[in-house]
């Protein structure tokens, strides 16, 4: 997005209405889906049953017509028309994307972190904002290969590697009973700052309303990845839980208030025009807000994953999202004439409700009664005579 804004405005603009619906009808569902493996994958390596690991590894038609679905729904002609042609691009990555989820699940509830920083230092680069939708699925593919390529042949991934065979299908009921509400969990959060680009394309100058909320949304993107990845230890709940939360307050004081610092010029990143710089400027302590609220609200949410409560996660999104957040954001930004300050301002106030709400479910979890659940999760489908001497040993 730093590349494509350097092209102007419209480049930028038709760039995030594709990325926005390229997250809706795709990254979102596939990363909620993965999520259900954070339950079963951080129990399973805790309780050193390795090869249930290794087991749990195991809408392009709608791009390619992207372009007369966002004119249905009244976008911009001409920032359809570029959306449509770099959501066409994007299609590659979708693939990609399915199946390096659940391989950074793997390596991540056995904190084997080095592979994935390897292959997270693929260099994107691309010929004006289509070269950058090819760039992402080229990238996602090379990081799909590498990663699968060091699960197969390096001795670290020796305990957890099982050969394909029809055992693989045996917990696929267990994996949706978690993989669906993570996914309505992920995806209606995900999807409420993705409402707000697409609204963003229905105010007076689009290109520049869509541009500035843009740039925002990637930067709450790029910093959520920081307390996102505090949540894959899964040893010690009560433990991490408390060491969560006390590193992601520290990095959530630092990096809001170097953003704010710099909000003059912070811009510049992203676009050169002094038009789209000055909004985001204006915008910047809202942006800090939200970098708060959205770093409490992951660690919560992992929380949340990890114990199996992706249901309570999708019941508490929809209410303070949808019932909430979205209808404040169209009403502060359409009928108070805020325009992209008031979408922005909406989506706040439905994202801080649940990581209250969220915070007070993590507050007064029994961590015993927790522990105890996730034993019987892991051992239920093993024979009477293992379970005797699994259920000895943990005493």
């Amino acid at each position: 997005m730093m590349m494509v804004g350097h092209l102007g405005e419209l480049a930028l603009s038709s760039s995030a209405i594709g990325i926005s619906l390229f997250s809706v009808t795709g990254l979102s569902l596939m990363c909620g889906m993965a999520s259900g493996l954070e339950t079963l994958c951080g129990q399973a390596y805790g309780a050193e049953q390795y090869r249930k690991l290794g087991i749990a590894l195991g809408v392009s038609i709608i791009w390619f017509n992207m372009e007369n679905l966002l004119i249905l729904i009244g976008q911009n002609p001409l920032i359809a028309h570029e959306a449509g042609k770099f959501t066409s691009l994007l299609v590659p990555a979708l693939s990609a994307y399915a199946i390096f989820q659940p391989l950074t699940r793997y390596y991540q509830t056995q904190s084997l972190t080095i592979p994935m920083l390897i292959s997270s230092l693929v260099f994107k680069s691309g010929l004006r904002n289509l070269g950058g939708a090819l760039a992402i699925s080229i990238s996602h593919w090379l990081n799909v290969i590498f990663l699968a390529s060091y699960m197969k042949f390096v001795s670290a991934c020796a305990k957890t590697r099982v050969p394909i065979s029809m055992e693989i299908f045996q917990g696929v009921g267990e994996l949706f009973r978690f993989a669906l509400p993570s996914a309505v969990m992920i995806c209606l959060q995900w999807w409420s700052y993705e409402f707000a680009i697409l609204l963003s394309g229905l105010l007076p100058k689009p290109p520049l309303e869509t541009s500035v909320l843009s740039i925002c949304l990637t930067t709450i993107a790029a910093l959520y990845s920081f307390p996102c990845a505090l949540t894959g230890k899964p040893q010690g709940a009560r433990t991490a839980v408390c060491s969560m939360m006390f590193i992601t307050a520290a990095e959530l004081i630092i990096v809001s208030g170097t953003l704010f610092a710099s909000r003059h010029v912070f811009g510049y990143t992203f676009s050169s025009e002094k038009e789209v710089v000055d909004s985001v400027s204006s915008m910047a302590p809202l942006v800090c807000l939200s970098v708060i609220i959205d770093g409490l609200q992951v660690v919560f949410s992992g929380v949340a994953g990890g114990c199996g409560w992706q249901h309570i996660g999708a019941y508490i999104n929809l209410a303070a999202l949808y019932l909430c957040g979205v209808p404040a954001a169209a009403i502060l930004g359409f009928w108070f004439q805020l325009k992209g300050r008031g979408l922005w301002i909406g989506i706040n106030i439905g994202a801080l409700l649940p990581t209250v709400l969220l915070s007070l479910v993590v507050i007064y979890t029994d961590w015993e009664k927790q522990a105890s659940k996730a034993r019987e999760r892991i051992f239920q489908g093993k024979t009477s005579v293992e379970n005797l001497y699994f259920k000895e040993e943990l005493e």
